[in-house]
């Protein structure tokens, strides 16, 4: 398989400017902890590794040699963009946020025979315009590396994961700070995680001594570390808000609905409350029914490295049938 991701890094200020900025900020910042679509990249390797499926990474002078072989581009849209292709190609899950990015993708790029996304929802709101080429295909969630082994003794009794991403300091007044009133007058201890300001291990040393999560983000494509979380065994109680995609990119100017912010889920997950009116009711049953949940055989079942890899060479294998069958 001839795979592709790329992060875009382009010159800022002068030319080749990129390459002294990376330095500067490794020296800085560290190394960068890789972004979800990375982490779609990474997974996919993982689980073509496991299952003994070779692949090259980013060989594009093979792939220029070679047009008859399938492309799979992963992310991100530039490296669709900026080079040229005449490869039957596989696009995604790494796409932009909206096809009104790019209406004329199908034709403009005739190459790419599907594009893929991270859920059902982004898929019903891609496919008025690229039709039955659009796929939805997660990426699988490393078990071994989350898993309950890293639970511990439990030192608190909600971690709340705080992925709010626009308008926050309205929802923090008119959510979070609800949420925890109610938490403290039925006697829960919490603590607070944010998203984009910690590293993975943070999070597990957080997991450890965490009885569940409350998981509070507006909508998720995917949502890679809600799913982490569940693969650990620890049981979610998820704000579902429902309602339009609020992305203020393209809201209300592109409206659809309805959004999830778990987009993947069932009933051995945990429980959804929909806003701070329904939250201590189901706060209540969630506690009632704490140790009846089971999330990781939920991870265990769907989304597994391996089984969503293999679900990735499906639709590799379907295009190559399609491609071949042509005369």
């Amino acid at each position: 398989m001839n795979l592709f991701y790329l992060e875009p890094d382009p010159d800022r200020w002068f030319k080749y400017d990129r390459y002294p900025r990376k330095l500067i900020r490794r020296i800085l910042r560290g190394k960068e902890r890789p972004g979800g679509v990375a982490m779609v990249a990474i997974n996919l390797m993982k689980g073509l590794d496991l299952l003994g499926v070779p692949y090259r990474l980013n060989d594009f002078k093979y792939i220029r040699n070679h047009p008859e072989e399938i492309a799979c581009i992963i992310g991100k849209p530039h490296v669709l963009f900026n080079h040229e292709w005449r490869n039957p190609t596989i696009f995604g899950a790494g796409v932009y946020s909206h096809p009104a990015d790019c209406p004329e993708l199908l034709s403009k790029y005739p190459n790419v025979k599907r594009i893929l996304v991270p859920g059902e929802w982004i898929r019903d709101m891609f496919e008025p315009y690229y039709h039955e080429k659009v796929v939805a295909w997660p990426v699988g969630i490393d078990t071994d590396d989350w898993s309950g082994s890293i639970k511990g003794v439990p030192e608190v009794d909600f971690l709340i994961y705080d992925k709010v991403r626009w308008d926050h300091e309205k929802y923090q007044k008119t959510l979070i700070d609800p949420i925890c009133r109610t938490l403290e007058e039925n006697a829960q201890s919490y603590e607070f995680i944010k998203y984009g300001s910690y590293k993975p291990n943070q999070l597990k040393n957080m997991l450890r001594g965490a009885k569940a999560v409350i998981f509070l983000c507006e909508h998720e494509t995917q949502g890679l570390a809600y799913q982490q979380i569940l693969a650990t065994g620890t049981p979610i109680l998820a704000w579902e808000r429902g309602g339009y995609w609020q992305d203020p990119s393209y809201y209300p100017g592109i409206k659809y609905q309805p959004v999830s912010a778990v987009p993947y889920w069932d009933d051995r997950c945990g429980m959804k409350f929909t806003g701070t009116a329904d939250f201590p009711k189901q706060l209540k049953t969630f506690l009632s029914q704490i140790s009846l949940f089971n999330p990781r055989s939920y991870i265990t079942e769907n989304l597994t490295l391996e089984k969503c890899a293999r679900s990735y060479l499906d639709i590799y294998h379907l295009v190559a049938t399609e491609t071949n069958d042509k005369p």
